[in-house]
Formats: C-alpha cells, sequence, structure tokens
C-alpha cells in the first residue's frame, strides 16, 4: 500500500479462534512480505495464540494493551505517536491487527464507539492498514451495529477484503446523540453546587470534597480538567453554568452544564487541540480522567468528568 491511501479501516467479526487466525495470519504475513511495521495489540490469551501461529523468527511486534487502550482519547494519541516515528523512519505502510479490551467493550463502549469512527479521520494521514478483531460469542448486538457503521471494510478469511455498504463516515456517525445515563451516585444530592463559578471557585470546590483514597495524581488531574472544563463553559457557552460535584471513598463526578449549545467541532476532545472553541480544554479532560462524556439536550450542553473507580454495575453509560 502506497503512502498517499490514506487509512484502510476494516473489522471482522469472528466466531472461533479458528476463524480469528484465517484473517490475522494472511494480514500479519502480508505486512511482512512487504517489509512493513507489522504490529498485534491484542489481550494476552490471543496475542500468544497469534504469536503461536506465525514463525517464531517473524518481526511482529506485539503492543501492551492495557495501558494503551485505558482512554480513548490517550489510544489515538499514543497510535499517532507510534506511526509517525515509523513514517519518520521510512515506513512506507503500517499494519496492525488489533481489538479493543473487553473490559472496555463492557463498561464504556459509547466512548470507544466514538473512537472507532473518529480514528478513521484521526489516522487518515498515515499509511496504515489495520483489522480490528470482535468476537461475536462474547460482544454485544449493539457493539457490532456500531461496529457495522464505524468500519469502512470487512476482512474476511483467507485475506479477504470489502467494501462496507453500512459504513457512516465520521461526522455523520459522532453527530448522533448518545443518552447520557446517570451514574448512580448522580442521583443522590450532589456534595456541592456551583453556580457561574470562576475556575479558581471550581478547584477550591473539587479539592474540598475529593477523598483522600484518589490514586497520586487523580486529584491533580480532575483539578487541571475541572478549570479548563469550566473556563470553556464561561468563555464559549451561554450562562447559567452550573457545575456539581459527587464523591464516595473511591471516585468523584463532575458536571458541568452551561445553555449553550456546545463546540460544533465533532472530534471535540478525541483530537489534539486546534483552538477551535472547546478544543484545549475538552482534549486535556480526555487525557487525564477515566471517563468523559458530552451531552447535548435541549436544555444546553453537559460535560461529565469521571476519576477514581467507578463500581463495576456504574460504569456503562
Amino acid at each position: 500500500m502506497s503512502a498517499a491511501r490514506g487509512y484502510d479501516h476494516a473489522a471482522v467479526h469472528y466466531t472461533s479462534d479458528a476463524e480469528l487466525l484465517a484473517v490475522a495470519v494472511p494480514f500479519l504475513e502480508g505486512g511482512l512480505t512487504a517489509g512493513e511495521p507489522t504490529l498485534v495489540s491484542l489481550e494476552p490469551e490471543r496475542a500468544e495464540l497469534v504469536r503461536d501461529a506465525l514463525p517464531s523468527s517473524a518481526p511482529v511486534d506485539f503492543l501492551v494493551t492495557g495501558d494503551l487502550y485505558a482512554r480513548p482519547a490517550a489510544a489515538i494519541r499514543s497510535y499517532r505517536e507510534l506511526m509517525a516515528g515509523l513514517v519518520a523512519g521510512g515506513a512506507a505502510g503500517i499494519r496492525i491487527f488489533g481489538e479493543i479490551p473487553q473490559a472496555a467493550i463492557d463498561s464504556s463502549w459509547d466512548r470507544w464507539a466514538r473512537y472507532e469512527s473518529a480514528v478513521n479521520h484521526a489516522y487518515d494521514q498515515f499509511p496504515l492498514r489495520s483489522i480490528c478483531a470482535y468476537d461475536t460469542r462474547t460482544t454485544p448486538r449493539h457493539v457490532l451495529d456500531d461496529v457495522a457503521r464505524t468500519h469502512p471494510f470487512v476482512a474476511t478469511p483467507g485475506g479477504g477484503h470489502h467494501t462496507n455498504a453500512g459504513y457512516v463516515d465520521p461526522l455523520s456517525f459522532l453527530a448522533v446523540q448518545r443518552p447520557m445515563t446517570p451514574l448512580p451516585i448522580e442521583l443522590t444530592a450532589p456534595l456541592a453546587e456551583l453556580a457561574d463559578p470562576r475556575p479558581s471557585a471550581a478547584r477550591r470546590a473539587v479539592t474540598a470534597v475529593a477523598p483522600a483514597a484518589l490514586a497520586d495524581g487523580e486529584l491533580d488531574d480532575l483539578v487541571l480538567a475541572v478549570s479548563e472544563i469550566v473556563d470553556n463553559a464561561l468563555r464559549h457557552g451561554r450562562p447559567p453554568v452550573r457545575m456539581r460535584i459527587w464523591a464516595d471513598a473511591g471516585h468523584v463526578v463532575v458536571t458541568v452544564h452551561d445553555t449553550g449549545a456546545g463546540p460544533d467541532d465533532p472530534f471535540a476532545g478525541l483530537l489534539p487541540a486546534d483552538r477551535r472553541v472547546g478544543g484545549r480544554g475538552l482534549w486535556i479532560a480526555h487525557q487525564v480522567c477515566a471517563q468523559v462524556t458530552l451531552h447535548h439536550d435541549d436544555t444546553g450542553f453537559t460535560v461529565r468528568l469521571v476519576v477514581g473507580r467507578l463500581p463495576v454495575q456504574a460504569q456503562r453509560g
């Protein structure tokens, strides 16, 4: 594949280990034959399955998925930096066979659906071919439906590669509003509620209620994100601005709401700031918070920030 071709983003739905290998192995071997940097980004069990199916001397790089897929925006940044380095080193083509970890699919799919759509734009400057693997035995139907809308191509066993008629371009996909399901803690009275706060007041309020059990750096990250989001709301939103804070022993949830329409950039938060309205603060928040949810409705625009670890039953939504 020439560098001018851009991003070739395919998905495979597989029903067995043998079917996974029937797609992965020809794809990876094709990259090796072409002299392209060839990478695998799978969870450990499937990574070993693929490793064992390749020649022991195959120069395939296996990436560690845990940290890489901690946050969608951080994954985009990491992959862009990785691919920029490969291209600078002379790569005319790059191949990646990967998957989004099951824990991310189960707990925060809406954010990763946005990722799968946004990367069609975010990676298009690179000579990249990738295949995203989804196990139909464990992947929910609504996830598979989104996969069909976010991948321009479909990969099949034996090297098959077909145009996906159900693909929806990122501008259209990301424009569709998804519901922001309240987290259980949001159904309780907030510990603090501020009207039209200055960033300094917002920072003090978060510091005052944050639990001591937060991991090192998480409070600093949240204070930074809240300051940026409140500043965005005051500068670019429409008053009144309302900030609410909830916290328990393990996590903090902050919402910032204004009555404006929010940023008009569908990639806001997922791609590096380009100084458009809301871009910088949202991108910073997506880098440092465990979860960031953006929501537009008839009352205005809401940003929800989460740090710490949510209870398992609260992670979805």
